[in-house]
């Protein structure tokens, strides 16, 4: 079998792999088990659509939490399948990049290479996402100039200012698209006394999240379970109140973002202020975000224009020229020297 050169973006949400010039798998990183034994039932799509709707002898495992793996057994299958549906089950030692929030441990980094590999990749090499964003953006990092990459993910936002070649500053935080699901969770059961899974709280995300005021109001008819009575029950919900439950928490991310430009040399908060910041990542599409951060910040915002592959387009790149990352030190360490010492 040819060789391939494959990018991997592990994400809390979904797994994308990129081969051959194009996108071969989008699943979600989900993984249904036999409660008892562990062992996998279901992988992607499938296992999600199983969350909030097993019985008691399966359970629902997001494998990767807060952009890290919290699970190394289920990421491992999980991706072994995803691997073997995309290439078979013989791939000739290809170049796998794989990508991981910033500001991780060496341990961390350890695991998604030796998590990748054991799932049939070779030769894997490591780059944090703001690294591969800001290659997805074209930007010029090498230069001694300040660049902003905010990635707005599922199970984590990074943040990290640019320069030289390399990560200046950086923070990568927990609030992110899974916190708006859960708020909204536990407000419909708050205001409604009506309990909804995950996957409504996502669809009610989708729809109505909004960090501005709208206009003209939007509401949709979702559907839980009454706590009271046990029923099913509809209710009405409104883009007024999404605003209302989810702003603070989006305001507490440009506050993330704050603090790391406050550790950021003055020269560079300089750059980032005359030249803009970059958002990017699945909930950067959320209504108004882009405009919520120029306000706060005072500057301009470049929104990626495709935001939920803007890690593994970046990888994309990087792979095609490897170059591009000869100044980041961490990039082409073997995994022996990542071992950790016993």
């Amino acid at each position: 079998m040819k060789t391939t050169d494959i990018g991997i973006d592990i994400g809390s949400s979904k797994t994308v792999i990129f081969s051959d010039s194009k996108i071969v798998l989008e699943k979600p990183s989900v993984v249904t088990v036999d409660a008892d034994t562990m062992e996998p039932i279901y992988f992607g799509e499938k296992a999600k659509q199983t969350m909030g709707r097993t019985p008691d002898s399966l359970l629902c495992v997001r494998p990767i939490q807060n952009g890290i793996i919290a699970d190394y057994d289920l990421t491992g299958a999980m991706l072994t399948n995803y691997m073997h549906s995309c290439f078979g089950k013989r791939i000739v030692r290809p170049r796998v990049m794989a990508s991981l929030p910033t500001g991780v441990t060496e341990l961390q980094h350890h695991s998604i290479e030796q998590v990748v590999n054991e799932s049939g990749g070779r030769n894997v090499t490591v780059v944090e996402n703001p690294i591969a964003v800001a290659i997805g953006f074209g930007i010029d990092f090498t230069k001694p100039k300040g660049n902003l990459i905010v990635d707005m993910g599922a199970g984590s936002t990074d943040i990290a200012t640019l320069s030289l070649g390399g990560i200046a500053q950086c923070d990568s935080s927990k609030t992110a698209g899974y916190t708006f699901d859960e708020l909204i969770e536990k407000y419909v059961r708050k205001e409604y006394n009506i309990e909804i899974g995950p996957l409504t709280a996502e669809h009610i995300k989708k729809q109505l999240s909004t960090v501005i005021k709208r206009p003209i109001e939007v509401a949709i008819v979702a559907k839980g379970r009454n706590l009271l009575t046990g029923m099913p029950q509809s209710f009405e919900i409104t883009s007024t109140e999404i605003y209302d439950v989810i702003i603070d928490t989006a305001l507490s991310i440009c506050n993330s973002v704050r603090r790391v430009l406050e550790k950021t040399d003055p020269d560079l908060v300089a750059d980032i202020m005359s030249d803009g910041m970059y958002l990017t990542g699945g909930s950067s599409l959320i209504n108004g975000m882009p405009e919520l951060f120029e306000e706060y910040f005072g500057t301009k915002v470049h929104v990626s224009s495709d935001p939920t592959h803007s890690v593994v387009r970046g990888m994309a790149v990087a792979l095609k020229h490897p170059e591009l990352l000869g100044n980041v030190d961490f990039q082409y360490r073997s995994i022996k020297e990542l071992a950790v010492e016993t």
